[in-house]
């Protein structure tokens, strides 16, 4: 009996013990998938990520992605009391390995991330890391540093959009075990995306493409490699995506690429020297094994027709061939290719009709065709074919209507807005521009696609109102409005809340600004100009968006005070109000707005002080003044170090300026036109670029050329573009006296130079001899005198020369580019003599004014010619000697090198201006 109770106790404990261990695990596992336990961190990894953090400052406009988040603001040890969780794999962008705890992954993409970063940078410690994504902050054009090499682990590397400049380093080639590499899209402005910051050395790019045998993504756009494509880049076999978009690559693309059998993405649009043939695929590399869904080769030197193989790409999404000199009819086989989503073929020299088979591809939501020597009647016939229903007096038929998301028409010599457009409910992008429209904007439009528009653009057409327009414009979604240069009358209409760009100058619209432009806290582009807009701004113009980069309210009839609050947020690039009826002083605010390029305040009546507090202005380019009531002495403030460093273009001309101008007060030895050694490719403009997304990863470029109106002798000429070279000085027309500074020879890059209309005396300094890009010169209507210097017959690129009435004499240079003046020139200067004048010089010899190399200090220096004899003595002579004609000093050391310094009677007095050793 003790024997069996002793049995079932134990059968019992084992039973229970059972039951016990299955609950325990049971509640174990509960317990890690409701709190699944965090490996914890490293010190040093701690300690290299805090380091991390407090190199930077956080700040929104870092990044511009719309869902950007601060996520170092997570990065924090606990405070003293609070529970002990002190592992930074929860922090946020930061992943561990779960058994060693070793930081591995940080994604601080969109982090808002402003400041520099070097290879000293803590970052670098954390040697375990595979993958490293810091795309789309702001790391203020540091280079991308050379201890990149110490990722030797790393997988991934995301460094795109993220203002990283200079050279790409070598060590990026040697990190062998990366997939996906990144770096595209660092330019100079987020917003403008035709300048990059990087550059990669053709051996690099080499080394790159040799040693990276594992990439399968691999983004280089605006990137300037500045060389031929890497024949072996087709060796990377297990390449998905391939981005060399506007990366100045040259010569013929290896057609071998295209044949890469896991290709999927293959973008290098903006190559404008890049050439080749679209190829056939053939036999060896089969179609149905290509996985290729995004084709991009835009805006290149590829040519020939549209390859018939393309029909077997039965996965292809996009295809985009702009600008490509494609010829030959479009193939009706593009019917055949059902998954196309995006067909772009606008451009090129296409011809024939728009094949029929097009109608067939139900999944195509954007097609551009414009631009091509389509027969018929190009775009307009063949959509309205596509989707336009036909028009029956019954309402029982019903009739498959196909939606689209983008409709680009444009240059499509349309009459009036196509009736189709009616029935789109999901329109995101339309453009109607560069068509023959002529009308009103239909009452329809007002309901087509409220909720999904986001880009309209009907602009140079004559369309000449709105059919009961809204007060405000009813696309809840609409980011870009362009309705410019048409005929439109009537009030501006008020934009929604989210638009970004609003364009609808050159119109002939009358009233007021609405202050309820300022609820569109988003507005990026305010331009109404050219109008015939009246009445006060509103005040809140000036702060009601941190956003706003363009104000352009030029050529209207605006009066009253400028904008008075500008905040330190600003982000203004310009400000255009000239052509107005403004008055009063400048607000001293301005002062705030520290990216501020242009500042137009031409034609109106502003009545103030020169702005020298301007000159804190560090990117300021352009300041034009002219036609106002502005005053005063332009010399050294009195206050403050203003120094104008980037300072291209300064008009003041017509205004009441007095005293003297000196040219190293208002210009900063520091701007880009007193550099000597500055290498400025001139084939490129001053722009104000604008990237605006519009619909998902689709983006539109808003690109603002700079211009302005330059007078020269009494013409004005309009420069509708302004290359990034160019400099100008204008102050003609005012009360300016005293000479002519002769630090004006500092200015290399200075291109035109007017100081006409003035009282200023004295000679014409030497030191525009050094100006070798001048263009223009005017010095007309002064009180100068002396000769012209022989130099400026050296100035090959001077087209535009004015001396007439001064007080100037002597025989004009000759030379190949002086003798194209005529005598308008040179007249109202009795002393001057030969050609183009009549009136010919007494001695051809002596009246020829001699080049010296001597220095000046404002005075001409050079040989005397003109005069009847010499008198040269030894050693020092003083006093003054009564009846010679020429009198002149010369110590036994110094050879006849000599300036005129004053008149007294029939006597000239010269003396010594530079020592030059005698043999």
């Amino acid at each position: 009996m003790g024997l069996s109770l002793c049995c079932f106790d134990m059968s019992m404990i084992l039973k229970l013990l059972t039951l016990l261990f299955q609950l325990v695990v049971a509640n174990s596992l509960y317990s890690l998938h409701q709190n699944p336990r965090q490996p914890s961190c490293h010190d040093e990894d701690i300690s290299a990520l805090l380091q991390f953090k407090q190199s930077f400052t956080i700040d929104a406009s870092a990044s511009i992605d719309v869902g950007s988040s601060p996520k170092l603001s997570s990065w924090k040890l606990p405070a003293e009391g609070e529970h002990n969780n002190t592992s930074c794999c929860s922090w946020d962008g930061v992943e561990c390995d779960e058994t060693s705890g070793r930081v591995i992954g940080l994604n601080l993409s969109s982090s808002q991330l402003y400041g520099s970063i070097n290879s000293n940078s803590s970052l670098f410690r954390l040697v375990h890391l595979q993958s490293l994504n810091l795309a789309d902050n702001n790391f203020n054009r540091s280079q991308i540093p050379t201890s990149i090499i110490n990722f030797q682990r790393l997988t991934y590397l995301n460094l795109a959009a993220s203002f990283f400049s200079g050279q790409i380093p070598s060590q990026v080639a040697y990190l062998s075990k990366l997939s996906f590499l990144d770096l595209s899209q660092n330019m100079v402005d987020k917003s403008s995306p035709s300048d990059g910051l990087l550059k990669l050395d053709a051996s690099i790019m080499k080394n790159l493409v040799q040693n990276l045998t594992k990439l399968e993504n691999l983004s280089l756009g605006f990137v300037d490699i500045s060389s031929t494509v890497p024949d072996t880049m087709a060796n990377l076999s297990l390449l998905t995506s391939l981005v060399l978009r506007n990366c100045k690559l040259f010569g013929e693309f290896p057609a071998k690429i295209f044949h890469l059998k896991n290709l999927e993405i293959l973008s290098v649009r903006f190559n404008h020297d890049l050439t080749g043939y679209l190829p056939e695929f053939n036999q060896s590399s089969p179609l149905t094994e290509l996985q290729l869904t995004y084709l991009d080769i835009s805006d290149n030197n590829f040519h020939g027709p549209i390859p018939n193989s393309y029909a077997n790409l039965t996965q292809l999404v996009t295809l985009r061939l702009l600008g490509c000199s494609l010829v030959g009819p479009i193939p009706p086989w593009i019917g055949n290719v059902s998954s196309l989503e995006y067909l772009d073929l606008a451009f090129n020299g296409l011809n024939g009709s728009i094949p029929t088979s097009v109608s067939s591809l139900k999944n195509l939501q954007i097609l551009y065709l414009h631009r091509n020597s389509l027969s018929g009647r190009l775009n307009q016939n063949h959509l309205e074919l596509l989707v336009e229903p036909p028009r029956t007096t019954g309402t029982s038929n019903v009739t498959y209507i196909q939606q689209f998301e983008s409709l680009t028409l444009n240059s499509c010599r349309l009459k009036e807005f196509p009736y189709f457009l009616r029935y789109q409910e999901h329109l995101k992008w339309l453009d109607l521009s560069f068509n023959n429209i002529h009308g009103r904007v239909p009452k329809w439009m007002w309901n087509v696609s409220t909720r999904t528009m986001v880009y309209m653009d009907f602009s140079s057409n004559f369309v000449s109102g709105f059919d009961q327009p809204p007060v405000v414009l009813p696309w809840v979604n609409l980011q870009r409005f362009k309705i410019d240069s048409n005929m439109l009358r009537g009030s501006l209409p008020i934009p929604p809340p989210s638009i970004i760009a609003y364009e609808i100058q050159n119109n002939k619209l009358t009233g007021e600004v609405s202050p309820m432009f300022c609820n569109s806290t988003s507005l990026q582009v305010l331009d109404v100009s050219n109008n015939n807009l009246g009445g006060m701004l509103p005040e809140c113009l000036g702060n009601f968006s941190d956003n706003l980069r363009l104000l352009l309210l030029g050529s209207n009839s605006f009066h009253g005070l400028l904008p008075q609050t500008y905040t330190n947020k600003s982000n203004l690039k310009v400000i255009d109000v000239s052509q107005n009826q403004m008055q009063g002083k400048l607000p001293r605010s301005l002062e705030n707005c520290l990216m501020l390029e242009l500042l137009l305040l031409s034609n109106n009546k502003f009545s103030d002080v020169f702005p020298f507090w301007l000159g804190n202005l560090p990117q300021l380019k352009i300041l034009a003044m002219r036609h106002n009531g502005f005053y005063g002495v332009i010399g050294k403030p009195e206050h403050g170090n203003y120094g104008f460093p980037d300072l291209r273009i300064l008009d003041l001309s017509y205004n009441n300026f007095t005293g003297e101008i000196l040219i190293d007060h208002v210009f900063s030895e520091t701007s880009m036109i007193m550099r000597p050694n500055i290498t400025v490719n001139e084939s490129t403009y001053m722009t104000t670029g604008l990237l605006i997304h519009v619909i998902n990863t689709l983006w539109v470029v808003y690109n603002k050329d700079y211009s302005l109106t330059i007078a020269n002798k009494g013409v004005e000429r309009f420069f509708s573009r302004i290359q990034q070279a160019f400099a100008a000085i204008d102050v003609s027309s005012n009360k300016l006296e005293g000479k002519i500074d002769p630090s004006i020879g500092k200015l290399k890059g200075l291109r035109s130079f007017n100081i006409s209309h003035n009282l200023i005396n004295g000679s014409i300094p030497l030191s525009f001899g050094n100006l070798s890009l001048l263009e223009s010169l005017d010095l007309s209507n002064n009180k100068l005198s002396g000769y012209i210097p022989q130099q400026l017959a050296q100035l090959t690129s001077l087209s535009q020369f004015d001396v007439s009435y001064n007080n100037i004499t002597g025989r004009i240079p000759q030379g190949p580019q002086m003798n194209t003046f005529n005598s308008t020139s040179f007249e109202g200067n009795p002393g001057l003599c030969g050609a183009p004048l009549s009136n010919e010089c007494g001695d051809t010899k002596a009246s020829q004014p001699a080049a010296s190399t001597g220095e000046e200090d404002g005075d001409n220096t050079g040989l005397v010619y003109g005069l009847d004899w010499i008198f040269v003595v030894s050693g020092f002579v003083g006093g003054s000697i009564v009846g010679l004609r020429v009198f002149l000093c010369v110590h036994q050391e110094v050879e006849y090198l000599v300036r005129t310094s004053r008149y007294s009677g029939e006597v000239k007095v010269l003396e010594i201006t530079r020592s030059v050793n005698s043999q």
